[in-house]
């Protein structure tokens, strides 16, 4: 698998193994670990979440598209409630508060794409965050200037996540992830963004991400990580699991014995280590629902943007 396939295939057996055991206290799976995939009330083993189908939803639309059309991907986000389009067992199941407002507001109120995410500072759980490693790879792939790669994270974040700190988490991890995509360890990658310019975004945004941007991850203990669906919470809970593993089993099973939001914490983390190792179980792989159409539709995406 190349960087991308990889990404993708990571991404959703984070979400996926994370299913089974969201929001379960972390104290419960300390005693009892998950070690690996297993069935869930969603599906058999395998079955990833709304944190893959709205990524996939993003996907579809650009390959259909050939460009960054925010009302056509508000549409399979519609098609996703409405219709189980784009999941893995034609269940759709686990829809985030703030997503399913945004795509309410557009659906059935008719409030422009851009405007119909919510912006509200209560609105910053991670429904953007867990969608966006397409727009990495697009930023990637064209060498996007940093203003450039700010304005689509800004653009693809507000289809339902408006506030700032969304926005700002969002470009955070974009950023990461364009590190790991041109080779740069995990570790550089995490130093180059500590100094990336992020004065368009208020100091009180910056602020929140200071454990991230102003200090060091690597100095934190396991009791110092928050693992809930806040933004915040999500992104350092993924880059500290990501810094402090050695291989992608690892990370995905540290991440996801965080406990907390399990599906999204260890999407985020399996997303970056997919790029950062070669060693996905081909066990995992193969139990993962839908493998075969969403590793052709991370080639096909990666096709479009060459195009």
């Amino acid at each position: 698998m190349d960087k991308y396939v990889s990404a993708v295939i990571g991404h959703a057996i984070g979400d996926a193994m994370g299913v089974p055991v969201e929001f379960v206290d972390r104290v419960n799976l300390m005693d009892t670990p998950i070690t690996t995939l297993k069935k869930s009330y969603a599906g058999p083993a395998g079955t990833w979440s709304d944190d893959t189908s709205m990524e996939v939803a993003t996907m579809d639309s650009f390959i259909n598209k050939g460009i960054w059309d925010y009302d056509d991907i508000m549409v399979n986000f519609g098609d996703w409630i409405n219709d189980s389009k784009f999941t893995a067992n034609n269940y759709t199941f686990d829809v985030g508060r703030t997503c399913l407002a945004a795509i309410r507001n557009y659906i059935e109120l008719g409030t422009p794409a851009l405007e119909s995410g919510i912006d509200g500072f209560l609105s910053n759980g991670n429904g953007s965050l867990m969608r966006i490693l397409p727009v990495a790879y697009y930023c990637y792939k064209k060498d996007l200037n940093k203003k450039d790669i700010l304005e689509l994270t800004k653009n693809i974040s507000s289809l339902t996540h408006r506030n700032e700190i969304s926005i700002l988490g969002c470009y955070i991890y974009v950023l990461y992830v364009i590190n790991l995509f041109k080779g740069l360890d995990k570790l550089e990658a995490y130093n180059t963004i500590k100094n990336e310019d992020y004065s368009s975004f208020s100091k009180e945004s910056i602020d929140l991400y200071k454990r991230i941007l102003k200090e060091d991850l690597n100095t934190l203990e396991i009791d110092d990580i928050k693992s809930s669906g806040y933004v915040v919470d999500t992104l350092e809970a993924s880059l500290w699991t990501l810094l402090k593993a050695s291989n992608y089993v690892e990370a995905v099973i540290g991440a996801i014995n965080l406990g907390g939001d399990t599906d999204t914490i260890g999407a985020i983390t399996g997303s970056m280590a997919g790029i950062i190792y070669k060693d996905i179980p081909e066990k995992w792989i193969n139990k993962l629902q839908r493998k075969d159409y969403l590793i052709e539709l991370a080639n096909k995406f990666e096709e479009t943007i060459n195009k």
